[in-house]
């Protein structure tokens, strides 16, 4: 990939095309996500900013992802994955919302191995996940959400979806919605609230 070519560049490019803005949640990341983009010039017309929730309480104090939530699923799964992106959306005024949610290692964390990862992307039209299963050292780990969640967003911020789509029912190529409290499919989209 090119200087210019890269996710987080393209993302910068399309959104300050569009006049649209971008907010991130992140726990794993720790704000990786928000220096990538910042990383490309321009990037402050489109860049609001970014909460880091690397605790529970954060996610729940600053991101309003139900404490319910998860005392029933921890905090590595695809529901506080997309509970953060629309959670931050929402509080920071953007037009899209990204998340990253998951165990970096070297160990487990939560009864789940290093490289369980979830992404999220939350827009206009509702919110995509991706469920990523990753190896390597915590950096490496760290750096392939970062790449996940940014070409996540490029797709997303892409999509021609016109309406909201309705709650629990398939749509598009994203792939199926799950249901709160079901497992939900690897990859799929939900309606933004």
């Amino acid at each position: 990939m090119g200087v210019d070519d890269t996710p987080g560049s393209l993302l910068v490019a399309r959104l300050t095309g569009a006049g649209q803005t971008l907010a991130c949640a992140e726990s794993l990341t720790a704000g990786l996500v928000a220096a990538t983009v910042a990383d490309t010039p321009g990037a402050s017309v489109v860049l609001l900013g970014g909460v880091v929730a690397y605790a529970a309480q954060v996610k729940t104090l600053l991101l309003d992802v139900p404490t319910e939530l998860i005392a029933r699923v921890g905090t590595v799964d695809p529901a506080v994955a997309v509970a953060m992106a629309e959670g931050v959306r929402r509080r920071l005024g953007a037009t899209w919302g990204l998340s990253t949610t998951g165990v970096a290692g070297p160990g487990p964390s939560e009864g789940k191995p290093a490289g369980t990862v979830h992404v999220a992307v939350a827009g206009p039209s509702g919110t995509a996940t991706r469920a990523l299963r990753l190896n390597g050292t915590r950096a490496e780990i760290r750096s392939a959400t970062v790449d996940a969640v940014l070409r996540l967003a490029v797709e997303e911020t892409g999509a021609t979806r016109r309406t909201p789509a309705p709650p629990w029912e398939p749509r598009g190529t994203v792939g199926l919605s799950g249901h709160p409290g079901r497992d939900p499919a690897p990859d799929h989209t939900t309606p933004a609230t």
